[in-house]
């Protein structure tokens, strides 16, 4: 399945690979906006919206093969061989799912407060219980929608977060689909190793990223670093932006040792 993408050309001539940018849970292509201002001085930069967020095309399945799949159909699409992928949450794990359908296309990978692991959890039961109480509500605006979603959210980001996908009364986003697939969001089979340079980014406030992952993920990602963002929860990269963009950046120098 091709997906909905903006292509940006780097602002100035170079051979750097072309970065593509993958957006998490309830997100469209417009989430990794900081990033992409930063990157595409010198890089290309694909933004894309996954398989049922966004503009993208609907689907009954959201497992990680189908998703990667996407993924390398959209490059394809573009005339990209390989490329720098970089993900949050979801897009993180899309873009592990990738180095195994297409291990030779992955340059180097970036998984913003990922890993690639089986959470077993339930993180968005009440994000589903705030999106239903708007859908119940039968409103328009996000002003409306806001304050609904502050009788059961108590975290403003979230909700300015949600509502960006949230366009005349219609959610961006796939929502029955998102709830009957939710075990395979979360889920995870462990890859077969892929040895190349990989950063795995974390909020220091976060859960996603946790010391007794430590052995799994290596397993899967022998060559990964670590890089934990202090003072920051699971949308890391909006939270303490500089600091991520410094992290990959520094990753991504010839000069860094990989």
């Amino acid at each position: 399945m091709k997906l909905h993408a903006r292509l940006q050309s780097a602002q100035q001539m170079t051979n750097n690979p072309p970065v593509v940018l993958i957006h998490g849970l309830f997100g469209t292509l417009d989430n990794l906006g900081v990033l992409a201002r930063d990157l595409v001085k010198d890089h290309d930069v694909l933004q894309i919206d996954l398989r049922n967020h966004g503009l993208s095309a609907r689907s009954d399945t959201m497992t990680w093969p189908a998703m990667a799949q996407d993924v390398l159909d959209t490059l394809d699409e573009q005339h990209i061989d390989r490329a720098i992928f970089i993900g949050h949450s979801m897009g993180g794990k899309t873009a592990m799912a990738v180095t195994q359908q297409a291990p030779g296309r992955v340059e180097k990978l970036v998984a913003i407060d990922i890993a690639p692991v089986d959470y077993h959890v339930r993180r968005h039961d009440t994000i589903f219980a705030a999106i239903d109480a708007v859908n119940a509500a039968g409103v328009t605006t996000r002003q409306d929608a806001a304050a609904i979603m502050r009788n059961i959210l108590d975290e403003e980001g979230v909700i300015q977060f949600l509502l960006k996908s949230f366009v005349n009364g219609e959610w961006r986003f796939n929502v029955p689909v998102l709830k009957a697939q939710y075990s395979n969001i979360v889920g995870w089979e462990t890859v077969t190793p892929w040895p190349h340079p990989a950063l795995f980014i974390s909020g220091g406030l976060s859960p996603y990223i946790q010391e007794q992952y430590r052995e799994t993920l290596l397993a899967q990602f022998p060559c990964a670093k670590a890089w934990v963002v202090a003072g920051a929860g699971h949308w890391v990269h909006a939270e303490k932006p500089e600091a991520v963009i410094r992290a990959i950046r520094r990753f991504l120098s010839p000069s860094d040792e990989n």
